[in-house]
């Protein structure tokens, strides 16, 4: 049971990036991405944590999911500011993809958005959302904020690899809440 580690989305990161930022190279991801593109994951993140953002997401794109990173489709959105033009947008893209990660990393209780998008996926996804938990140590333990005890807590291990054969590219979590006292370790079922 390992998380993945503050140091290794940095090193995947890098690897990515090169000489430029990783704000740079997510901005230019866009243009892979059509505006109706169905995803694998809405990575729900803090706009604080970019350099970890763009490494787990090259990370998650190793295990052949398809990300979807606010700041790549919809750079135009307003994060900083609540407002329905950006609400309205972000529904939109929940509906498109498949489940929620919520990167649980250092600022992320500091996001506006972060939260919001939780309950919304939701309640509109049931069963749909997990916490996958960036750290200092892969396995450190993890504590976040007592609401993200209702959800699966997602360590390297529940993403499968790209080349096992899979039935769907739909990731599946398991459908079930935990109790406030534990949180547990499903695996992302495709």
């Amino acid at each position: 049971m390992a998380f993945f580690t503050k140091s290794e989305a940095r090193r995947a990161a890098q690897r990515a990036t090169g000489t430029r930022s990783a704000q740079d190279v997510l901005r230019d991801g866009r243009k892979s991405y059509r505006e109706d593109d169905h995803f694998d994951v809405f990575l729900s993140h803090s706009i604080n944590d970019a350099e970890l953002v763009l490494g787990i997401k090259v990370l998650l794109e190793g295990q052949g999911l398809r990300v979807y990173v606010d700041w790549i489709e919809d750079k135009a959105l307003e994060r900083d500011h609540v407002t329905v033009q950006t609400a309205e947008v972000l529904r939109k893209r929940m509906k498109q993809s498949d489940s929620l990660l919520y990167l649980a990393t250092d600022n992320a209780s500091k996001s506006k958005w972060m939260p919001w998008e939780l309950g919304y996926f939701d309640g509109f996804k049931p069963g749909g959302v997990g916490v996958l938990p960036v750290l200092d140590e892969s396995d450190a333990p993890f504590e976040g904020q007592e609401y993200l005890a209702l959800y699966p807590v997602m360590t390297k291990e529940d993403i499968p690899p790209a080349k096992e054969e899979r039935n769907t590219r739909q990731v599946r979590l398991p459908k079930r809440h935990l109790a406030p006292h534990y949180m547990g370790h499903p695996k992302i079922w495709l």
